[in-house]
């Protein structure tokens, strides 16, 4: 498979960000772009075993958020509102028309709720006819547990702590190069933005109401530590599909990339046919049977 291309597009308040593409331009049979949304600080080449896995039959796009990989480090805008609008714009400059999955892990997860909220309360139209949230919190449940210090450790001694984290990420090592890369990735995201994105004010309730209120179909993948919230939101809202990693890191597409990916085709699959039914029953003449 041919490397993914490298992309670049201008943010409405100027700044440049990076993208990967890989895949047909055009999918057969009108599948769906697949969206990857990484997490704190990370770099899009996370996703390297869903854009291989993937790109040989779908367009599929990950997106180096702001300050991460090899996309600009801005001077401000290091907040869920600015970044979830960063989604929308990628998608606009993309050229991304529906069917859309757009898949958020970590803080990605409230990036792209908090993108989808904006545009149902602006009634602004988007291409994205599924969304997958992978391992964080939605709001619901008790709180995660915390680490009080954590932002002492990163502003004391950075490396360690964030090769620590990065380290935590997996329950089973990988590549060690390939671990490596992703600390000094991590570490290019400027100290203070960092912490800001860890520190943006937001009641959980928010979380959960912007879930409940997402009109497209939900994948919510997660490993034990959300294994409640999953529960609660299955409880809430029938038509999520949820799916625990039992025995998966916090990266648990890396982990578990088989599993995942297998999980992730499937509601591929299943957005894909709820666009072409819609699109059949939008074509169909006046009067004809439904």
């Amino acid at each position: 498979m041919p490397a993914p291309a490298s992309r670049h597009f201008t943010t409405s308040d100027g700044v440049r960000l990076h993208y990967l593409e890989a895949g047909p331009a055009r999918p057969a049979a009108g599948g769906p772009t697949l969206v990857l949304v990484p997490g704190w600080t990370m770099p899009a080449w996370v996703w390297q075993p869903q854009i291989e896995h993937f790109a040989p039959h779908l367009r599929v796009l990950a997106l180096d958020p702001r300050g991460q990989g090899r996309s600009a480090i801005a001077d401000s805008g290091y907040d869920y509102t600015r970044r979830g609008a960063d989604i929308g714009e990628l998608l606009a400059a993309a050229l991304c028309e529906a069917p859309v999955v757009l898949v958020g892990w970590s803080l990605g997860v409230l990036e792209s709720l908090q993108y989808l909220h904006d545009a149902r309360q602006a009634a602004a139209s988007t291409p994205v006819r599924g969304l997958v949230l992978v391992d964080n919190s939605v709001g619901v449940g008790d709180p995660p547990s915390g680490d009080p210090t954590f932002f002492t450790r990163l502003r004391g001694k950075r490396r360690e702590t964030v090769t620590a984290f990065v380290s935590s990420m997996f329950k089973r090592a990988p590549d060690p190069a390939w671990q490596r890369a992703l600390v000094d990735a991590a570490l290019r995201v400027p100290l203070q933005a960092s912490i800001d994105l860890l520190r943006q004010p937001r009641p959980r309730e928010f979380w959960r109401d912007a879930l409940l209120a997402t009109p497209e179909p939900v994948l919510y993948a997660y490993t034990p530590k959300f294994a409640q919230q999953g529960e609660i939101v299955k409880a809430r809202r029938a038509d999520v599909q949820t799916q625990l990693f039992a025995d998966a890191g916090h990266a648990l597409f890396v982990d578990e990339a088989a599993a995942f990916n297998e999980l992730l085709e499937r509601f591929v699959a299943r957005v894909a046919a709820g666009a072409a039914g819609a699109a059949t029953a939008a074509t169909a003449p006046a009067g004809a049977s439904r």
